[in-house]
């Protein structure tokens, strides 16, 4: 963590807006920045976001790509249209190059998968336009992106196996043994 404050920094404004639907993920990450001396609103889905962007939009965002009620996305775009000057980063569990890509066009400063601690967080935030992100330190290894992909695929075919299968091109029962394994580290 570094260990310059947001004032030394020459942030003059730190309100920033997390928006997350998993509640015990957003109450940890509220708090840890926080500490490190943002002023933190919160919301659990895109309607709630947006409204708080459009009443007063925050000079920083960490939004949630997939939401309950809709995409983060769109939270980002209202806040380049209120706030062309905010700097927002995307988390994801679902990461793929289309949507990082997608995401960076609409304005977003970074794009990072989940589980992504509050540091790593932090530094996306406060990290300079001409500075270069550091590689991870522990990136997922090959069988976790091959399950996260998977999974991904669950979710958009409804968690529909045989539809999943297809998508993939593997066998159904291959799918489904798959699925029954815990995600590899």
């Amino acid at each position: 963590m570094t260990t310059e404050s947001l004032a030394e920094l020459g942030v003059a404004d730190a309100s920033l807006l997390i928006v997350d639907d998993d509640k015990p993920f957003l109450q940890r990450l509220g708090r840890a920045m926080e500490k490190r001396g943002f002023a933190t609103e919160m919301a659990e889905n895109v309607k709630d976001a947006k409204q708080r962007v459009a009443n007063d939009p925050p000079a920083f965002a960490v939004v949630d790509m997939r939401l309950e009620d809709g995409n983060g996305l769109d939270v980002i775009e209202l806040l380049r249209e209120k706030r062309p000057d905010a700097r927002a980063v995307i988390l994801t569990g679902y990461g793929n190059i289309a949507t990082a890509v997608t995401a960076v066009k609409m304005g977003a400063i970074d794009y990072l998968s989940k589980p992504a601690d509050a540091d790593d967080i932090y530094a996306a935030l406060i990290q300079q336009p001409d500075e270069r992100a550091d590689p991870p330190e522990n990136p997922m290894s090959a069988d976790r992106v091959r399950w996260e992909h998977i999974q991904r695929v669950y979710e958009l075919c409804d968690r529909n196996v045989s539809e999943t299968a297809r998508r993939l091109n593997m066998h159904r029962r291959t799918l489904q043994r798959i699925l029954a394994k815990r995600a590899p580290r």
